[in-house]
């Protein structure tokens, strides 16, 4: 199930909210065809992508 939450930036998690995130550190991850293991490779490409993408918003570039 997919839940969309929008939180302000001040704002805390509720104790359900805490006991949620903590049962599901709890649990193992399951990979599949839609949500595959990455390689090493694949790992690398996505901290690039982000650190890119983040050097980007930081230079104010959309």
């Amino acid at each position: 199930m997919i839940r969309k939450v929008t939180l302000d930036r001040n704002q805390k998690p509720t104790d359900e909210q805490i006991k949620q995130i903590k049962e599901a550190a709890k649990r193992e991850i399951v990979f599949d065809e839609d949500s595959p293991e990455l390689t090493p490779a694949m790992e690398k490409a996505f901290r690039l992508a982000a650190k890119n993408r983040n050097t980007q918003r930081q230079a104010g570039v959309s």
